[in-house]
């Protein structure tokens, strides 16, 4: 059974900085991509973050220059580093287990249950 647990999520002033994780569990974690997605209320899911395989990475233009996504293949870790944060980031932050290489968030792909990221002051 795969399984992705997030952490790290929590209340932020602006310009803020926090670190997200994702443990996956039950799946071969090294040959997928993986991703983040973020929704905050009233909005649709949206992508955040890409990280292959190989370790390319692809960011949505609203977060470049500000988060950095990494993985660590040895633990099945994912993470999010957000710096520079603004109150528009405020979302549930989700965790996306691909189910190829180079891409995240498809049908066959699995989903972490959210960790909240509230930027205000």
């Amino acid at each position: 059974q795969v399984q992705l647990v997030e952490s790290g999520g929590g209340l932020v002033q602006p310009g803020g900085s926090l670190r997200l994780s994702c443990a996956v569990s039950g799946s071969i974690f090294s040959i997928y991509a993986m991703g983040w997605y973020r929704q905050a209320p009233g909005n649709q899911r949206e992508w955040v973050a890409t990280i292959t395989s190989s370790g390319l990475t692809n960011y949505v233009g609203s977060v470049k220059g500000r988060f950095t996504i990494s993985r660590d293949n040895a633990k099945k870790l994912v993470y999010l580093q957000m710096n520079s944060l603004k109150p528009e980031d405020t979302a549930v932050y989700y965790c996306n287990l691909g189910s190829h290489a180079m891409q995240v968030g498809g049908p066959a792909s699995y989903w972490g249950q959210g960790t909240q990221v509230t930027v205000s002051s």
